[in-house]
């Protein structure tokens, strides 16, 4: 995995998937057969796991059958055979509406916080991104922020808005001197003085929704950032570039959503079919 340049992050998750998996397994990993995966399925099925996550599950005992036999020159078949994958559903991304919107920075009161969540609802920032940010990415006089090993390890430039460059520079402002690079760091407790982690960034969020009775999280924010984008006519693919989506299907899944380009392009171009076909329309109802 890390010869293929995967995140520290994805490592993890997949060490950690597939700890789960030989600790479950009755018999040595060799010895496993397919069926020994379709039981493994039923209990994460049984332990009310979502599909998308049983078949990431999946996919860690498959890559790890597949290095047993490529690298490690084991003769063995792998278990998971095609066809063992879920069914996913696929949900529309997410958003806030204007109000909701207005109501949660409206109960943060810490400059802090204030200045992450302005970067994932302005910016489109992942909450990894918002944790990794360090003081030498930003560039006020350019307005924009480079993000360095994004999702899948790539860098890409954001653009920052006015409100969101002034939340940032208030915090820092207020912001300990310290020799951190990181820009957010823990305020209190043992670890007072530390980057703050993904997860404290997420428990931050997770105490604003409840404070505001939203249900918002950090990746909500980004998903409202790319539908006003879309609704103030920014072009598909500018959207994709910001939000660094490999993909334009994916980014077309916001096109989905309550779109009010969408409505006005209907609007528009039905006015002109109903006035093109009208003297016919009313023709037929003469006759």
């Amino acid at each position: 995995m890390k010869r293929k340049n995967y995140s520290e992050h994805t490592v993890k998750n997949y060490l950690h998937r597939l700890q789960q998996f030989i600790g479950w397994l009755a018999v040595p990993v060799e010895q496993a057969v397919r069926q020994d995966v379709k039981l493994y399925v039923d209990c994460l099925m049984e332990k009310g796991m979502k599909a998308r996550s049983i078949n990431c599950h999946i996919s860690v005992v498959r890559c790890f059958y597949d290095y047993l036999r490529d690298e490690e020159n084991l003769r063995i078949d792998n278990p998971v055979a095609s066809g063992l994958a879920l069914r996913e559903p696929h949900p529309l991304p997410r958003y806030l509406g204007d109000a909701d919107v207005e109501v949660l920075l409206g109960v943060i009161n810490n400059s802090r916080d204030y200045a992450m969540f302005m970067l994932m609802l302005r910016c489109g920032l992942r909450v990894q991104e918002v944790a990794n940010l360090t003081l030498d990415v930003i560039d006020y006089r350019r307005s924009q922020i480079l993000i360095k090993h994004g999702k899948g390890a790539k860098d890409r430039i954001v653009y920052i808005s006015n409100d969101a460059a002034e939340s940032l520079a208030s915090y820092l402002r207020q912001r300990p001197i310290t020799r951190e690079d990181k820009i957010f760091l823990v305020e209190k407790g043992l670890c007072k003085g530390q980057p703050l982690s993904v997860r404290g960034i997420q428990k931050r969020i997770e105490y604003y929704a409840k404070k505001s009775g939203k249900a918002v999280s950090c990746h909500k924010l980004r998903h409202t950032m790319a539908t006003q984008l879309l609704n103030a006519d920014a072009d598909l693919v500018t959207i994709q570039d910001l939000l660094g989506h490999t993909k334009i299907k994916t980014t077309m899944r916001y096109c989905k959503l309550s779109n009010r380009k969408a409505q006005r392009d209907y609007h528009e171009a039905i006015s002109k079919v109903i006035e093109k076909s009208g003297n016919v329309v009313k023709k037929n109802l003469r006759c």
